[in-house]
């Protein structure tokens, strides 16, 4: 092994887990010690393919590593992460950071006491679109975003928001430079107990506003954001990983304006792949990462603001919604 490489471990081995570990496993960087999942068959069949140590406890694991990536799902990310950090490793946790403020703050609270790399896994900052957008992007006055996806049976342990939204909250939040003072939102669970469709308005301090839709019911996936500021107009498209920006308007009187128009290309990449690299580069330099703790927790508060406004606004309404849930159910198999 090289001297250089850092030790990590890939903790649970789900659909997002198992492309952690293939991708650690291919860094220089890095040295994959060991897969660790609930399910022991299932780490062992990863590991007998990586050529790796499989583990169903992650406490296993701790003293042969550096570093961890938590890729559990989210109700378990708070005691993975704090064990890890406890004894002083360095921790990539996928989003959201926790499932609660106060376990996300313990978390970031707990690095910093031990000066320990805290990263969250919010993929969406390292599309290069997005990379792009951020520097971009300086006085922002309106956003609009729109998340839809069909559904799938994973991730729904929790609300749309919290799943999908939560990925634009963080860029946002990112691009505005401060947190919202009001933020309005309504939403309706359909083909289970939590919101599968939402839309939120954040009003900022600064006098910016976004309009977000995140919902798992569509027929096509599409993931589109607008950013309007004084000089320019901005269309990403997170999916196509493209970007448009429309600025240097020229107006003359009785004739029509002019307008630069400029479409950027940007070299193919693998966000997760970056994402890994980031964290690993990170902790070899004890340099802060990309999204920090911090950036997580914000996120996460944004995203549970929201939550809370949808069923403040569904109180009342129980009766209804099981009755709608239970069409929608007995109607799916037929539906086109």
């Amino acid at each position: 092994m090289n001297q250089d490489q850092v030790k990590v471990a890939v903790i649970g081995v789900g659909y997002l887990g198992k492309f952690h570990a293939e991708k650690l496993r291919r860094l220089k960087s890095a040295e994959l010690v060991a897969v660790v999942d609930s399910d022991l068959a299932r780490a062992r069949a990863l590991a007998s393919d990586l050529g790796v140590r499989a583990f169903d406890d992650h406490r296993q694991v701790i003293d042969l590593v550096q570093a961890a990536t938590v890729v559990t799902p989210t109700v378990n990310h708070h005691q993975v992460a704090k064990d890890f950090l406890e004894a002083g490793r360095d921790v990539l946790c996928e989003k959201p950071i926790t499932a609660t403020l106060e376990q996300a703050d313990e978390l970031v609270a707990l690095a910093e006491q031990k000066e320990l790399i805290l990263q969250v896994g919010h993929l969406e900052r390292f599309n290069p679109a997005v990379e792009d957008l951020v520097r971009r992007v300086r006085q922002p006055m309106f956003m609009e975003v729109n998340r839809i996806a069909p559904f799938k049976a994973r991730a729904t342990d929790v609300d749309v928001a919290l799943d999908l939204m939560i990925h634009d909250l963080d860029i946002i939040l990112a691009l505005v430079g401060e947190e919202p003072k009001d933020i309005r939102a309504v939403g309706v669970p359909v083909l289970g107990e939590h919101a599968d469709i939402v839309n939120a308005r954040l009003e900022f301090p600064s006098g910016c506003v976004a309009n977000v839709t995140a919902s798992r019911l569509a027929l096509k996936d599409e993931r589109k954001m607008r950013v309007f500021q004084p000089d320019a107009y901005l269309s990403l498209d997170f999916k196509k990983r493209r970007l448009l920006v429309v600025s240097q308007v020229e107006f003359r009187p009785g004739r029509l304006p002019k307008v630069d128009a400029e479409r950027p290309r940007y070299p193919k990449s693998d966000p997760l792949e970056s994402e890994l690299k980031d964290f690993v580069e990170a902790v070899r330099t004890r340099r802060a990462p990309r999204v920090s703790g911090a950036d997580g927790r914000r996120a996460l508060a944004c995203a549970l603001a929201v939550r809370q406004r949808v069923y403040q606004g569904l109180a009342g309404m129980e009766h209804h919604l099981a009755v709608s849930r239970r069409l929608v159910d007995a109607r799916l198999p037929g539906e086109d």
